[in-house]
């Protein structure tokens, strides 16, 4: 039997009978990401949507805007199911094209903007992007420098769209044309391309359709209360899962409430900020909420509007977590979840002892979450093992990875998400580690193949270990562990070699090791879990 396809090759759909089944339940509505802001807009009208700086958008004036900037790429010979890789800093803008491109049936790719040559490059080949919009400059750094080297590997890219000075590229201000006639959508195609974590090689493309998606948004504004009232500060880089939908951006926007954009996380920027606009709610990684609690002692009235902050991202720790009620005065909601799908909450009316130990239970009553055995076999409620899942929001495959897809998904669905994990009697999942060969680094994932494979390529370098060690601030930091060739080598010389490469900075080694050997298994692989013993003891052969 030939895959289902969610309307476009080297996707995979829900099988029909699981389809029909979350449709029957009222989790996928039939409405396209185009037609919900329509909604919004004809609901809130005047309320203000957005705030970037001194800029405030009404939702009639967004959904005005997006209609615009849908109509232009039109004119630019922007299709349905074409691909255009979205890479811009926190800011009204993303808005705008992002909607714009839901409008008219392309299909934005949420890169972020610490991504340079070496993802953006594979984002828009292996996507056959279209088109990539950018910022002129966050701080020193020049996108549109990027978007020449990214135009010279991507033979498919024929427009760069830049917000502020075009230079040799075109204007996105300039991209404006009357509104006409939009394309009739099919809301189970894929809406938007979001990216893994990865454990091998660059991020997989994860497809998002508009039903599974909008139920992901709309179902997390209802679990985390949010209403025409609420006000969210953004201070994460947008275009992450967890900024952009738990219950984030779009989730404010679903329940009617205001996006307040910070262009920096820090105390310093987003305090302020809480302050001006009457923010109510935000989300944030466990080394942001250190940061947080360490400021607040002395700029707690800042935070007086402040109700609840989300966490999640990495694993946050019971002791931390307990601080933040009475150091913040607000509420704490884990949150555990990931692009892929799955995303878990502890309920605003839980006890602490669930809010502070466990990562929550997930949105759906549909969700099937299980934890299994090196062999699939179901464990004993409470022990630990691998956490799998599918469900209503949960990808049946990644975007042209059919290989990879073998290893990344059960027989019958259920994706294999990489954590090690417990499960409670009420349904309340504790994240323990990792069983993929990836770096939680402060939220980031790291995937330690993708760096050892780049540094193989240093003359100096025999061989290699990238490996995650305890960082109270981090939760963990990379430690490259290396095996030279004789010749010295040091992180400074390590750091610029993958600069070159195009590697975007959080990938950069946090240290560097070298060392005469490296441990391994019985059949010869790395014995990382044996490394990291050895570093923490100092016991590495040098």
């Amino acid at each position: 039997m030939a895959e289902q396809t969610l309307g476009l090759a080297g996707t995979t759909a829900w099988p029909a009978e699981f389809a029909e089944r979350y449709r029957k339940a009222g989790y996928w509505v039939g409405q396209t990401f185009g037609e919900a802001l329509r909604e919004w807009a004809q609901r809130s009208g005047e309320a203000t949507a957005v705030v970037c700086g001194e800029r405030r958008w009404s939702y009639r004036e967004l959904d005005q805007r997006v209609d615009r900037l849908a109509a232009g790429l039109q004119q630019l010979g922007i299709q349905p199911k074409q691909r255009v890789v979205v890479q811009l800093p926190n800011c009204a803008e993303w808005f705008v094209v992002c909607f714009a491109l839901f409008r008219v049936g392309a299909i934005p790719l949420m890169a972020l903007p610490a991504h340079r040559l070496a993802e953006i490059g594979y984002f828009c080949q292996h996507s056959e992007a279209v088109a990539y919009v950018i910022a002129d400059k966050v701080g020193s750094f020049d996108y549109r420098n990027l978007a020449a080297e990214v135009k010279a590997v991507a033979p498919t890219l024929e427009h760069v769209l830049v917000v502020g000075e075009s230079g040799q590229f075109t204007a996105l201000a300039d991209v404006d044309a009357a509104p006409s006639q939009f394309p009739v959508l099919d809301p189970a195609e894929v809406a938007l391309f979001q990216l893994s974590g990865g454990s091998t090689g660059v991020p997989k493309l994860i497809a998002r359709t508009h039903d599974d998606y909008l139920y992901s948004v709309r179902a997390s504004a209802e679990i985390c209360e949010l209403d025409a009232s609420s006000v969210y500060l953004c201070v994460l880089p947008m275009a992450h899962n967890f900024p952009m939908s738990s219950p984030g951006t779009l989730g404010t926007l679903a329940a009617g409430g205001t996006v307040v954009l910070a262009p920096q996380p820090s105390p310093d920027v987003a305090f302020p900020l809480i302050a001006r606009e009457g923010v109510t709610i935000t989300g944030m990684v466990p080394p942001l909420a250190l940061l947080w609690l360490d400021a607040a002692a002395k700029r707690k009235a800042e935070l007086a509007s402040l109700k609840q902050i989300l966490v999640g991202g990495a694993p946050f720790g019971a002791d931390t977590a307990r601080r933040v009620q009475p150091e913040l005065g607000c509420q704490l909601q884990q949150v555990y979840g990931m692009a892929e799908g799955l995303v878990n909450y502890t309920r605003l009316n839980d006890p602490a002892e669930l809010i502070c130990h466990t990562q929550g239970r997930p949105i759906s009553p549909l969700d099937e979450v299980r934890i299994v055995d090196d062999e699939d076999n179901d464990v004993p409620l409470g022990e630990l093992g691998h956490l799998i899942t599918r469900g209503p929001y949960t990808i049946r495959g990644y975007y042209q990875a059919a290989e990879h897809n073998q290893r990344a998904f059960t027989s019958d669905g259920f994706y294999r998400t990489g954590d090690l994990a417990r499960l409670n009697a009420a349904g309340y999942v504790s994240v323990e580690g990792r069983a993929k060969d990836q770096i939680n680094r402060g939220g980031e994932k790291v995937a330690a193949e993708e760096i050892e494979q780049h540094l193989l390529n240093h003359p100096a370098i025999h061989d290699v270990a990238l490996v995650g060690l305890p960082d109270r601030f981090l939760g963990e930091r990379t430690c490259a562990v290396i095996v030279s060739n004789g010749v010295n080598i040091n992180r400074r010389e390590v750091v610029q070699f993958l600069r070159s490469r195009g590697l975007a900075e959080y990938k950069l080694p946090d240290l560097v090791e070298i060392v005469a050997s490296l441990p391994k298994t019985g059949v010869g692989k790395i014995n990382k879990r044996l490394l990291r013993e050895q570093l923490s003891a100092g016991s590495v052969p040098a």
